[in-house]
């Protein structure tokens, strides 16, 4: 699917990150999204999603799932426990592991979906709504475009 709609930010510092999260946070239609995180190793995909948890009302360490590919949280959105998956496939290259894993039906389930390095999953992820591109510019500086692939993702856009 074709890009609809792009913006892009810049953020100076982590403080920028933190608010460009928050922002996001606030929109209801996150609560049912795919956001796919890209940016090279150490871009800050985990941090951006450290703090949108946390805006989400995740209390304590946001952990990276380098190791164990999902990280499962409960977040609240009016009223109502709602799922958040944290993937990192960054690891991943057995597409055999999808299926054993449940991770199908992990995306087919209401629920925010945030997954870094979606590319090492191509063929298996459905499309995005959000695409987040983190670019380290020097350090703490970054450049983070946000590329909305389907109607919802353009509701998100900051």
């Amino acid at each position: 699917m074709p890009i609809l709609e792009t913006r892009t930010q810049h953020w100076p510092d982590e403080a920028a990150c933190a608010a460009s999260a928050e922002a996001l946070a606030r929109h209801a239609g996150l609560a049912d999204a795919f956001v796919e995180l890209h940016g090279p190793l150490g871009a800050g995909k985990t941090t951006f999603v450290r703090h949108l948890l946390h805006a989400l009302g995740v209390e304590g360490r946001v952990k990276s799932p380098t190791y164990t590919v999902l990280e499962p949280y409960e977040v609240m959105r009016d009223g109502a426990s709602v799922a958040a998956s944290h993937f990192d496939f960054y690891r991943f290259d057995d597409p055999q592991e999808w299926e054993d894993a449940g991770f199908r039906d992990v995306f087919a389930a209401p629920g925010l979906k945030l997954a870094e390095w979606p590319e090492k999953a191509e063929g298996l992820l459905p499309e995005a709504d959000l695409q987040i591109h983190i670019d380290p510019l020097s350090g703490d500086e970054r450049r983070a475009r946000f590329d909305a692939r389907t109607p919802l993702g353009v509701s998100l856009l900051p």
